[in-house]
């Protein structure tokens, strides 16, 4: 066995590097994993805008109900809809998608 400098400390054989070197090129050339990776973090607002759409939202009922004003109901008429599209959009969020790395 030969010795590396791991920085976790793992030996690997001649054939395990070469079997590793192998998948690490197959995975290269996976051109669908490597667009979902680079995606994988590009939604840090979504949380926040979900948020501050929920309590627009919010805000916009108990105007909407103490007032009856048109242009408030019809505001939040258009708000409420794009507010549950993207709740449910930060749901379908497989779990973990936040705490990856880029490495």
């Amino acid at each position: 066995m030969e010795n590396r400098n791991d920085p976790d400390g793992v030996v690997l054989s001649s054939q395990e590097r070469l079997a590793l070197r192998r998948i690490e090129a197959e995975l290269r050339q996976d051109r669908r994993l490597a667009r979902r990776m680079r995606r994988s973090g590009t939604r840090p607002w979504l949380p926040l805008s979900v948020a501050t759409l929920t309590c627009a939202s919010l805000v916009l009922l108990v105007i909407g109900i103490l007032t009856l004003d048109a242009a408030v109901l019809w505001c939040l008429l258009v708000l409420w809809p794009v507010t549950v599209l993207l709740a449910l959009r930060l749901l379908r969020r497989p779990p973990g998608d936040q705490a990856r790395t880029r490495s």
